[in-house]
């Protein structure tokens, strides 16, 4: 895939604080890339280094193969959408989109144009000779998008866009964004603390912690194959269950912790059986209970503690043999707290760590 964006042995340092160090990445051509992490992990501070608002400490950006490293915003061919959606109050929707490129000395017609055309993706034809107060915070956040949209640029970044918007509106936005990026077919970066965002809008996600990329990779590979527990802890909600232990190579691999032992011979390792203390876990989604035991290797009774129903689901939070373990049902199951059951998974849909480096093996 030809490369949007490379960033080579990217480091930022506010002065003895080591904020992003080393990175790597080439995002590809059309490439929907999603920045994901806690607080402080350094997602946005990359995005302001690709944009050109934070100079680096150490490496290079290229876009579309130019070296922007040191150059100006303007420079870089980029759109940038932020939380804050920093919209003129005094001005018109169709004022707050053309003011960027009235002050870039573009001709009235081609202003026209292009405002006229992002009105249309964004649906906010109607609002045009409204003035922001008289927006809802979605239709705000639609704005913003347009006054990047009209630059005609190559590369989007968008800075936690919806984290300002309530539930349901960020679920419709979501969707828009997605068929946004269907339609230009534009190369996006997008910051978010929020996994939903980026499970669904992601062609690749990097999970970030400390200034480092913990992995990059498709939003399935993560979710079925984290590169290491901090992101299989991370990717999930709730997230996975693990039990402490260790593999026993010995005859057929076995996983031995205090409260339980089970054959793990359906596991696929990374380099081939390896023993020793571990990690195993277990997604809440895998466990199963009633007619699916049938299917589950590895059963055990559990006693039920706290029932959350969810509506199209129902989470249960219960402990076996003293061990936390949490698992999803059906909405209409009927279970309370107090209850006893059975509850059992297939060890091949594990993920497992190595205790030390809790790199999964």
């Amino acid at each position: 895939m030809e490369s949007s964006i490379s960033i080579r042995d990217l480091s930022l340092s506010f002065g003895a604080v080591k904020v992003l160090r080393n990175l790597n990445i080439e995002i590809g051509q059309g490439e929907f890339l999603v920045l994901l992490g806690s607080s402080g992990c350094g997602k946005s501070t990359l995005l302001n280094c690709i944009a050109g608002l934070l100079d680096v400490t150490d490496g290079q950006i290229f876009i579309q193969g130019k070296n922007v490293t040191w150059a100006e915003p303007s420079d870089r061919g980029i759109g940038m959408v932020f939380q804050s959606y920093a919209l003129y109050p005094q001005m018109t929707v169709e004022g707050n989109l053309s003011f960027g490129l009235k002050n870039a000395g573009m001709a009235k017609d081609e202003i026209k144009k292009r405002v006229a055309r992002a009105a249309e993706i964004l649906q906010i034809e109607p609002l045009l000779k409204r003035k922001p107060a008289a927006l809802s915070g979605g239709q705000r956040q639609r704005v913003a998008i347009g006054r990047a949209l009209v630059r005609d640029v190559d590369v989007f970044l968008f800075d936690e866009p919806l984290s300002n918007l309530d539930a349901k509106l960020r679920a419709d936005l979501r969707v828009e964004i997605k068929r946004l990026h269907q339609r230009l077919k534009n190369t996006m970066i997008y910051v978010t603390h929020d996994q939903v965002e980026a499970l669904t809008l992601a062609d690749r996600i990097a999970i970030m912690k400390g200034g480092n990329i913990q992995q990059l990779a498709s939003p399935n590979e993560i979710y079925n194959k984290p590169a290491n527990k901090y992101v299989a802890d991370f990717i999930g909600s709730p997230s996975m269950n693990f039990l402490e232990g260790v593999i026993d190579i010995s005859g057929a691999p076995q996983f031995n912790s205090d409260v339980m032992s089970f054959d793990i011979s359906g596991y696929e390792f990374v380099d081939g059986p390896t023993g020793g203390p571990a990690w195993f876990g277990i997604r809440p989604e895998h466990i199963v209970t009633g007619e699916l035991l049938a299917n589950a290797p590895v059963q055990f009774d559990a006693e039920v503690e706290l029932v959350e129903p969810m509506g199209s689901d129902t989470l249960v939070w219960a402990k076996v043999e003293g061990v936390p373990m949490h698992f999803r049902m059906d909405g209409q199951a009927e279970v309370r707290s107090g209850d006893q059951m059975r509850i059992g998974f297939d060890p091949a849909r594990a993920n497992i760590f190595n205790k030390e480096t809790e790199l999964r093996i």
